[in-house]
């Protein structure tokens, strides 16, 4: 004769387990706490404006507030690395993803892939460069500190937001079709170099569009932009493409993750920040930043980087700054 009394003692004992066995925190209902966003770059620059914006108003459709952590230094790098080494794959740990990612590899070692070491969400925007002297400057175009470098080698500085950004590469790139020697200053961010400039300890700088209410104020003025077309908000200002030096650049960006995050969080995450990126609130402040908006899907972004991290690795050794 059986007894079903063991089956039903095994199931139930199997039914307790389940329900006290410990469920992953990714896999419980996301997000249920705030999410971090790693901005690597100091505080009050466009990228940390632009970020903050669009934080505060993905947060909204995500139902949790998303706190931007400033981590500046290497170029960028710095926050992204440490995010792709130490953070759980968990999507409360997100980060900005600049050019630099893509550059410093070939220039020096670091402990990540910038490929293989992290999760593409999706790709966001892209900078207007120009380089800005002080109101009091003697230049008063671009021509003319070009001029003046030819004329005085190694006697003209520039600030950048730090070796192996876009800010930092360009103006190598310019140096070699101009045929002149500059030399470089670089800073931790651009809040940082805003303030050398102003307060005279560099002669001018490099750098995305944070500069743009000091040359609206006039305490800078912008002599050069390095886009494709002269920008809307400053159309007196010559691009240094149409001046002959054969230079365009707009190092687009987006957001990561570390690498192993679940599809359906990933989804979650790109889904709030693309609705971010349609909102009013922040379309009216990449016009302010004079930034465009460059969408790209998290497998379309991952593909540019891949392409972008080949193709730059020819740049770097072109300048003939490749790690040994």
């Amino acid at each position: 004769m059986k007894i079903s009394i063991p089956r039903r003692a095994w199931i139930a004992a199997a039914v307790a387990a389940t329900a006290i066995a410990p469920v992953p925190a990714w896999s419980q209902a996301y997000p249920n706490k705030p999410i971090t966003l790693i901005v690597p770059w100091p505080a009050g620059g466009s990228t940390d404006r632009h970020h903050r914006t669009l934080a505060e108003i993905a947060g909204k459709h995500l139902g949790q507030t998303i706190v931007v952590e400033n981590k500046p230094g290497g170029g960028g790098t710095l926050g992204p690395g440490q995010m792709a080494l130490t953070a759980k794959p968990d999507g409360y740990t997100i980060a900005q993803f600049p050019m630099g990612m893509l550059r410093v590899p070939h220039m020096q070692k670091v402990g990540w892939h910038p490929i293989n070491d992290f999760t593409f969400i999706l790709g966001v925007s892209g900078y207007t460069f120009g380089l800005t002297v002080r109101s009091d400057s003697p230049f008063k175009t671009f021509n003319e500190y070009i001029e003046a470098a030819r004329k005085q080698p190694g006697r003209l500085d520039y600030g950048s937001t730090g070796i192996g950004t876009s800010p930092h590469l360009l103006m190598e790139e310019l140096e070699i079709n101009a045929k002149v020697h500059l030399v470089h200053i670089p800073f931790k961010g651009n809040a940082d170099l805003q303030q050398a400039l102003l307060g005279g300890h560099v002669m001018a700088q490099s750098d995305a569009s944070g500069w743009d209410k000091f040359v609206d104020s006039g305490q800078m003025r912008l002599l050069v932009t390095f886009g494709e077309k002269r920008t809307k908000r400053w159309p007196d200002v010559p691009t240094a493409k149409e001046l002959g030096y054969g230079i365009v650049s707009s190092s687009p960006y987006g957001l990561v993750g570390p690498k192993g995050m679940d599809p359906a969080i990933v989804k979650t995450l790109h889904d709030a920040f693309k609705k971010a990126m349609d909102d009013p609130k922040h379309v009216a402040l990449l016009e302010q930043l004079n930034q465009d908006a460059w969408y790209r899907s998290g497998e379309d972004y991952r593909q540019w980087a891949v392409e972008t991290f080949a193709k730059d690795k020819a740049l770097i050794e072109r300048l003939g700054l490749a790690v040994k």
